[in-house]
């Protein structure tokens, strides 16, 4: 017997564990004051949803990134020193020295596992089901990072990221609709674009759906700490509304 039908809640950027600290060059209050810049903070807890499988990241973006990609040819931040494995701070300091012997272990124990789990999640939808629809949860500071790509200062409350073949035209309206309907501005592809698909059906299984949700740090955040604002309850009642609601479009569409 089959199980019920779940959506992939991929969570990259809300841990702050490095696991070990070679190639490093700073020091410890240097790279937590990274670690406060540039993590999710709770994610897990704001995508937390009954019908969901969580895909978590067990270790922070400043050890490794996992929605970069691998090849620096291929990542536009690895010219700021900012690829899978961050050698640079925001600022544009040197954070770590990073060799070969070094990405090839942390791509090998680290990113390719998490990797096969998020595939590994997405293949059962599709067996089970026949389909697969991911979530990519994130949250974005309401000034941007020194090194973004986009610097307009005046940003979305929410934002969805797309993909022209993983992304249906029906999952977007929706966004707009219930989000407008809240009261909440919603960026598309702004600030940051895209959204995760495993490379094992990019571009090739249509069947895999996926859609990137951010949420503005300010709406749930006292910025620049990561002390949990008043509305932090009220911002998480709100992103389970929308999952419950791309949940069950996706269960009975497509």
């Amino acid at each position: 017997m089959n199980k019920p039908m779940r959506i992939i809640l991929h969570i990259p950027h809300s841990s702050i564990r490095l696991p070990h600290y070679k190639g490093f060059k700073v020091s410890k209050e240097k790279i937590d004051n990274e670690l406060l810049k540039l993590t999710d903070w709770y994610t897990d807890d704001l995508f937390q949803f009954s019908h969901g499988i969580t895909v978590r990241a067990e270790f922070s973006r400043v050890f490794c990134d996992p929605e970069r990609f691998v090849d620096d040819s291929q990542e536009v931040m690895a010219q700021f020193g900012m690829g899978v494995l961050y050698a640079n701070c925001d600022d544009g300091s040197v954070l770590r020295q990073v060799d070969q012997n070094l990405r090839n272990q942390i791509h090998s124990e680290y990113y390719w596992p998490h990797h096969e789990r998020l595939n590994q999640a997405v293949q059962e939808q599709l067996t089970q089901h026949g389909k697969s629809l991911i979530v990519d949860c994130h949250s974005f500071p309401s000034t941007p990072f020194k090194r973004d790509l986009n610097q307009h200062s005046s940003r979305p409350d929410f934002n969805i990221g797309i993909d022209l073949f993983h992304t249906r035209k029906h999952l977007i309206e929706l966004s707009k609709v219930f989000f407008q309907s809240k009261g909440y501005s919603l960026g598309i592809d702004w600030p940051y674009s895209g959204t995760i698909v495993p490379i094992e059906h990019y571009q090739k299984t249509s069947k895999v759906q996926s859609i990137m949700l951010e949420v503005n740090r300010a709406l749930y955040l006292k910025e620049p700490s990561n002390e949990k604002s008043e509305d932090y309850e009220q911002v998480k009642e709100l992103v389970h509304e929308y999952l419950t609601l791309i949940f069950n479009a996706f269960n009975s569409n497509y």
